[in-house]
């Protein structure tokens, strides 16, 4: 994943900017991690359900963000609390 590019959603960069500081940190060093290690135990990565191309991973045990893999970047799609996994 390192040779990857992160770019963000619109809807992405809203929520984001609207989130506690706190969490706001979770998310870069998650970010950092995932980029580092996609397969790391922490991050939960996994499929989303009816869906072949977006995926979910942890930021918190309250907070997920919803991305896609394409070839040359990874779209972060959104994020928030665990219900943004009903329309990822």
């Amino acid at each position: 994943m390192k040779n990857k590019r992160i770019v963000l959603s619109r809807l992405f960069e809203k929520t984001f900017s609207r989130l506690p500081k706190e969490i706001r940190g979770s998310v870069y060093d998650k970010l950092e991690l995932f980029l580092e290690d996609p397969s790391h135990p922490s991050l939960r990565i996994k499929k989303i359900k009816g869906s072949d191309y977006i995926w979910e991973m942890s930021v918190t045990m309250s907070y997920r963000i919803t991305f896609q893999i394409r070839e040359a970047e990874i779209v972060l799609r959104k994020i928030g609390p665990h219900d943004i996994l009903r329309k990822p």
